[in-house]
């Protein structure tokens, strides 16, 4: 996001440990997210909360911040979107639940996806991926395992030959509704976020229509400053937040040390205009 510095307290809102799809345990996290400078971390593992309790530990030890957080798969007009939820209570039971059947609804896809490999003549593929799973089973894991054996040069290559909306491999699912993520991520407490905003298809009236279905549910904020954000769609997001009456959020969305363009704590300022989702947090 061309020479903004970076911010006085750094803030990363956005990443992921073993506990969903990235290679790093929360404890593994923590210790790299203080090396990196982070000041306040969250963890928002997709559709799971069980690194919380390690990740608390670990920052309570390293003297970071630690927010409890989850990224919960949605489907809205048949299309997947990711809210972020901030702050949560991961003990709220009703969350729990549709957690639970959020992963068992990925696990049924990862079967799913297997077959479609073994149809193709890649029959070791579940197994594969399954190994590489600590926590939930992700198509993340199917990509690192094809990286691995050395049938595609890179987890981005893998989705755009095989895992993508539109090839061999993919499988959809329905997610959870807008209105049930958010009333999870409401009863547990939290603030709900929308994920990396610029990387959904969508044309700007119909993605302006979903952050106001977003809004009337009480969504509270859009990730502007993000590592798949340029400066154009930074700003983009932040004049979105601004019309909306939205905060603005600031996540790497961390998976792995060997992801160049999502490094732990590398999240800069966010553009002038914006009330950053952590203003007024005690």
């Amino acid at each position: 996001m061309g020479n903004k510095a970076l911010p006085s307290i750094c803030y990363d809102l956005h990443s992921h440990s073993t506990a969903s799809d990235g290679v790093l345990s929360p404890t593994e996290l923590v210790l790299l997210a203080a090396e990196n400078g982070v000041d306040v971390l969250a963890l928002t593992d997709h559709d799971s909360t069980d690194g919380h309790a390690e990740a608390a530990q670990a920052t309570a030890v390293a003297g970071i911040r630690f927010i409890p957080g989850i990224e919960i798969s949605v489907s809205w007009r048949k299309r997947l979107i990711h809210i972020v939820g901030l702050k949560v209570n991961s003990d709220y039971a009703e969350m729990q639940a549709g957690l639970a059947e959020l992963r068992t609804k990925r696990e049924r896809r990862a079967v799913e996806i297997g077959v479609k490999f073994e149809k193709i003549g890649m029959p070791d593929v579940y197994d594969g991926a399954r190994s590489l799973a600590s926590g939930v089973l992700s198509r993340s894991h199917f990509a690192m395992y094809l990286v691995e054996k050395g049938v595609v040069k890179d987890v981005q290559q893998a989705f755009k030959k095989y895992l993508q909306q539109g090839k061999r491999c993919y499988v959809g699912a329905e997610w959870a509704s807008l209105e049930d993520a958010l009333s999870w991520i409401h009863g547990a407490g939290g603030q709900a976020v929308v994920a990396h905003p610029a990387r959904y298809k969508m044309s700007r009236t119909l993605f302006r229509e979903f952050l106001k279905d977003f809004k009337a549910l009480g969504g509270e904020g859009i990730e502007v400053a993000c590592s798949s954000h340029n400066l154009a769609e930074a700003t983009l997001m932040a004049g979105y937040a601004q019309e909306l009456g939205l905060l603005a959020s600031a996540g790497s969305d961390f998976h792995s040390p060997h992801n160049s363009w999502a490094k732990l704590g590398r999240v800069h300022a966010l553009p002038e205009g914006c009330t950053p989702i952590w203003q007024g947090w005690d």
